[in-house]
């Protein structure tokens, strides 16, 4: 047997290798271990279900056996969920998820210290954190600069991060105001008449908006930010002929938008302002795919160089594992046929 000490936390963690090729983590600092190992088990459950490897919990020892390769990824995956725990004092799903990601694991095994993989984005709710090294660069590009562009499937991150870079923001009072807008187009139904006044026929297209600010800040204080204007949502459609000063936007689904309505969009900038277009080219909705000017307004502005343009792919998932064979299978069917 060797043992191999983490230099950074060597008095929290060690690590022993055994023969069979099975690895021990023993964490010496009861809350640390507790967070990782999850109420009844269950994060150590998720782990193991992911990855394949058994998992055995016993004291303050993990024990991970199974082939060589997932019991380092297994390994990797705890390192990083202890510093998860560390940085936001809890373990979610998607933490399990993402612990178990290969860019995750890369970067882990990269560093010589277990380090944060990305900038916190605090919110009162929950820190969020970037997953994956596209993520890194959208985030980073949030921030940076005044008009970032997104293309990639779903559960990507793109428009959960914007929402949250945004609203960190706003609460920081380094803009005054949040405006979320998406097309208002039936994903491949027609749903005909909906009752109830006009934000009622239109809350429906945008509730996605919705859950994200709802997951980061309570309920309450959301729509207090509604109802004073510090957080509006609306359709694409109510953009035309408006300035946005000092405002963060994010223009969600935008691969249901029509080249003049990115312009649109686009157009809206003014002082101190910040515009997202995010969207999946893979899903569009409009009754002519061709009518889509997403794709079409990446290539028109890729030379802009206040323009980011970030590309995610199936590796960038960071929702449950089977939503990235899904995205996976799919576009290797696409690819068949092209």
């Amino acid at each position: 047997m060797k043992i191999n000490k983490q230099n950074k936390n060597s008095k929290e963690i060690s690590v022993t290798y055994a023969d069979d090729d099975s690895i021990n983590i023993s964490i010496f600092d009861n809350q640390i271990l507790m967070g990782v190992v999850g109420a009844f088990d269950n994060n150590l459950k998720e782990l193991e279900r992911f990855s394949g490897s058994k998992i055995y919990f016993r004291g303050n020892s993990i024990a991970i056996k199974g082939k060589k390769f997932e019991n380092e990824r297994v390994k990797s995956a705890i390192e990083y969920l202890i510093d998860r725990f560390r940085s936001d004092k809890k373990i979610d799903r998607n933490d399990i998820i993402s612990s178990l990601n290969n860019d995750v694991i890369n970067d882990i095994k990269n560093q010589s210290t277990v380090q944060p993989l990305g900038e916190v984005i605090k919110t009162p709710k929950r820190s969020v954190i970037s997953r994956s090294k596209k993520q890194k660069e959208y985030v980073k590009s949030l921030k940076n600069n005044q008009i970032t562009m997104s293309l990639g499937p779903a559960g990507t991150g793109k428009t959960y991060l914007a929402v949250a870079v945004a609203l960190s923001m706003l609460l920081e009072k380094k803009v005054e105001r949040i405006i979320l807008s998406r097309p208002a187009v039936e994903a491949g139904e027609r749903l005909g008449f909906l009752p109830g006044d006009m934000k009622d026929k239109i809350d429906p297209y945008l509730r996605p908006l919705y859950d994200s600010l709802y997951d980061l800040l309570d309920y309450d204080k959301i729509q207090r930010k509604i109802e004073s204007g510090a957080i509006e949502i609306a359709p694409l459609a109510f953009m035309r002929g408006r300035t946005l000063k000092n405002s963060f936007a994010i223009l969600d689904e935008a691969q249901n938008a029509t080249r003049i309505q990115i312009k649109m969009f686009l157009t809206r900038i003014g002082e101190n302002s910040k515009l997202v277009v995010n969207g999946d080219p893979s899903q569009i909705d409009l009754p002519n795919k061709n009518q889509s000017g997403l794709i079409e307004s990446q290539n028109i502005l890729k030379g802009i160089k206040e323009i980011a343009v970030i590309n995610f792919d199936h590796q960038d998932v960071v929702r449950h594992p089977l939503v990235i064979k899904i995205v996976e299978a799919y576009q290797k069917n696409s690819n068949d046929k092209g």
